[in-house]
């Protein structure tokens, strides 16, 4: 099988049920930025050393390409798929009480940075909020699964943390913002 199909070449894409749409549209673009955040984490995930978060992260990877097929099946589909669901949700908020339970209480606002892999993670916590607001345009036009929108606020919050976390597994401080520079 070629990899290379060409029906692209127009500017056109399919969706799950093979309708045929623009690649500028609201619901390529939405799926199209879940898809970037899920390859910068597997960016991250090289670095990870920690058992307790890799698991985490490679669960993640999963739950966004599930996310990736959701958004690419509209609900009204004849196409039945699976969907994300709340209790992935509510899994990615037992992990940030689970992380932060091992951190020191926040005082300040902090930069991203520190470690490597912190940084990594910040950057994935950037690419989450830009996921959900392209997640969040699409639904104002179309019906879509609203347990998207929620994981993805989630998520953005899960990588706030995991990457404090990586920093404090690390032995490295978190970078406090400095309003007087």
């Amino acid at each position: 099988m070629k990899i290379y199909t060409k029906t692209g070449d127009a500017g056109e894409t399919s969706l799950f049920s093979g309708e045929r749409k623009k690649k500028s549209e609201d619901r390529i673009e939405a799926y199209g930025n879940v898809d970037e955040l899920n390859s910068f984490l597997g960016f991250a995930i090289v670095l990870c050393q920690a058992p307790k978060l890799k698991e985490k992260l490679l669960t993640v990877q999963n739950d966004l390409f599930l996310i990736g097929s959701d958004l690419a099946t509209p609900l009204d589909s004849a196409l039945k798929i699976k969907r994300i669901s709340e209790d992935k949700s509510a899994t990615m908020e037992l992990w940030i009480d689970q992380l932060d339970a091992d951190l020191e209480p926040l005082k300040n606002f902090i930069l991203p940075g520190g470690g490597e892999l912190s940084a990594r993670l910040h950057i994935c916590r950037t690419l989450a909020r830009r996921a959900e607001r392209g997640v969040v345009r699409l639904a104002t036009n179309e019906q879509i699964n609203a347990e998207v929108i929620r994981y993805l606020n989630r998520l953005s919050d899960f990588f706030f943390v995991a990457a404090r976390w990586a920093n404090h597994e690390e032995g490295q401080s978190d970078v406090i913002w400095n309003q007087d520079e």
